[in-house]
């Protein structure tokens, strides 16, 4: 396995093309659902088994200078309970507290919620609802 950061048009194409399949497609929205306006200055990771093919992906920025922001975690199917998640986004917390974060916040999925609890996250409040069918808290976690 190996944890890296996606350099070339194609690793970028593989990167969000997983994003989208995994969090976007089943819920029919289309491709570009998957990005947001802050991709030029967050720092993406993919982890990938061979091939430079990502198996899981995950992305931090920063909402002002102390507080970053994880979005985007996603890992495929077959692969999850392997620490690939964890391996994730523990890599995306070390680079936010190198660049200065303080706190990481994000808005976990209901059924995330006890993912990010193990790795010390506390829920601060119920946050949006996707696609009007997937309920969201926001979490927080002191670095």
């Amino acid at each position: 396995m190996t944890i890296t950061h996606p350099q070339t048009t194609e690793e970028f194409e593989k990167y969000y093309d997983l994003r989208w399949r995994i969090l976007r497609a089943p819920w029919d929205q289309p491709k570009g659902s998957e990005k947001d306006k802050k991709e030029k200055g967050a720092i993406h990771l993919m982890a990938c088994e061979k091939d430079k093919i990502p198996v899981g992906v995950g992305r931090v920025h920063f909402n002002s200078p102390e507080e970053a922001q994880v979005r985007y975690m996603a890992v495929e199917e077959d692969q999850r309970g392997k620490g690939i998640g964890a391996i994730i986004l523990k890599e995306l917390e070390r680079s936010a507290v190198q660049k200065g974060a303080k706190i990481i916040m994000l808005n976990a999925r209901d059924n995330a919620v006890p993912f990010y609890e193990r790795y010390g996250y506390k829920i601060v409040k119920p946050s949006h609802t996707l696609f009007d069918s997937i309920p969201h808290f926001e979490m927080r976690k002191e670095l």
